[in-house]
């Protein structure tokens, strides 16, 4: 079984250390698998460039994740940029919201199957998952499923 490839936007790196929010301990869970090698797992130059903004010491120890758990990070390139701004014309992400866009794109142009995000403003939401998959495979891209770590995570049942 070939082993699925996923895209961290930046909101999970957040969610992995705010030990207040809901979501906290199913990001932990979902590290705790890819270190474990369920999946292949990407982030991008755009996500590194939020991250570079946070404050310390929270900006080094979400960078050191990276690092720690061995994930990719793609670089920006023309194609990614190009579908990103497919999406903001026809108006599933708003202009103002352009690195949102680009999560999306480079997931899609990297043949990423999941996107993780806690961002329900503007990428984990009904009309971002339906118009961003008619776009993809408009344009020759397969949809990729947009979600949050408590979907996709093995719960331990015992």
């Amino acid at each position: 079984m070939r082993v699925p490839k996923i895209y961290l936007e930046t909101t999970v790196f957040n969610y992995y250390f705010d030990t207040d929010r809901d979501a906290h301990t199913d990001t932990v869970k979902l590290f705790d698998e890819i270190k474990a090698g369920k999946y292949e797992v990407f982030t991008s130059i755009y996500v590194m460039d939020e991250l570079a903004k946070a404050g310390e010491p929270k900006r080094s120890n979400m960078l050191e994740l990276i690092e720690k758990y061995d994930i990719i990070v793609v670089p920006a390139d023309e194609e990614t940029e190009k579908l990103a701004d497919i999406y903001i014309n026809e108006k599933v992400i708003p202009t103002s919201k352009q690195l949102d866009s680009l999560h999306i794109a480079c997931a899609s142009v990297n043949d990423v199957d999941y996107i993780f995000s806690f961002n329900f403003r503007h990428i984990n939401r009904i009309k971002t998952k339906e118009m961003t998959s008619i776009i993809n495979i408009r344009e020759g891209y397969k949809p990729v499923k947009i979600t949050v770590p408590a979907e996709v995570i093995e719960y331990d049942e015992s």
